[in-house]
């Protein structure tokens, strides 16, 4: 999301549907009654109306959680280009059960992401997977790949964005994006060094076929024209 800001062509939004996956889940996130008094909870309408209003900017990057889409009419993916962004769960359960100590399968979004993948092939649309470890590898040649994929010019501002907060980030941003706000840019992959939490062995055991089969389709760090699987 932050990248894509860097975009004058561009206007983002920062999950438009949490408050409605909120209220028709009852998850008791971080700062959860904050959203919910802010927000529109009417996940239908969110959609409706952000597809069918005149925006600003010719370009509309919505940043969506894969778990927001429950209780929701998804007939409005045929009218967007859908982008799925993808971590190894060996690096993403531990941080996203800092948050959510008691995170299961379907708080990764997984699951749903592959579901989604299935669904946009079936619509006719030509997946478009991101992987975390793929773009930080070679954050140009990837991005620039999928830029080529949506049919936008790669812009060079996508690279690095200022330090701090957006005012386009959500209320919930003081409980989640701590390191993102620390952030000017991509930085380098690093992998982790930290012995994987044995009790998060049965979840990772869940989330690997998942992730597997998404990587699958993954633009690559390393295929420039942008290619996958």
């Amino acid at each position: 999301m932050y990248s894509f800001g860097q975009r004058r062509d561009t206007r983002i939004l920062d999950e438009p549907l949490y408050g409605h996956y909120l209220r028709v889940s009852g998850a008791n996130h971080p700062g959860r009654d904050e959203v919910l008094s802010v927000m529109d909870t009417d996940g239908d309408r969110v959609m409706k109306q952000l597809i069918d209003q005149a925006h600003e900017r010719p370009v509309l990057f919505m940043k969506q959680m894969a778990h927001h889409l429950v209780d929701l009419d998804l007939s409005f993916l045929k009218q967007t280009i859908n982008v799925l962004l993808i971590r190894d769960p060996v690096e993403m359960l531990p941080s996203l059960t800092i948050q959510l100590p008691r995170a299961n399968i379907a708080d990764t979004g997984l699951a749903t992401q592959c579901e989604l993948l299935e669904r946009l092939a079936r619509l006719g649309q030509q997946p478009i997977v991101l992987d975390s470890r793929e773009l930080l590898k070679n954050p140009r040649a990837v991005l620039a790949a999928l830029c080529k994929k949506v049919a936008i010019p790669f812009d060079q501002d996508m690279l690095s964005w200022p330090r701090g907060a957006r005012t386009e980030d959500g209320v919930w941003a003081r409980h989640w994006y701590y390191r993102v706000h620390r952030s000017t840019g991509f930085s380098p992959y690093r992998p982790k060094t930290e012995p994987f939490p044995a009790h998060l062995e049965p979840l990772l055991e869940q989330c690997q076929p998942y992730y597997q089969h998404m990587y699958e389709y993954a633009l690559k760090a390393d295929q420039p024209n942008g290619d996958s699987r």
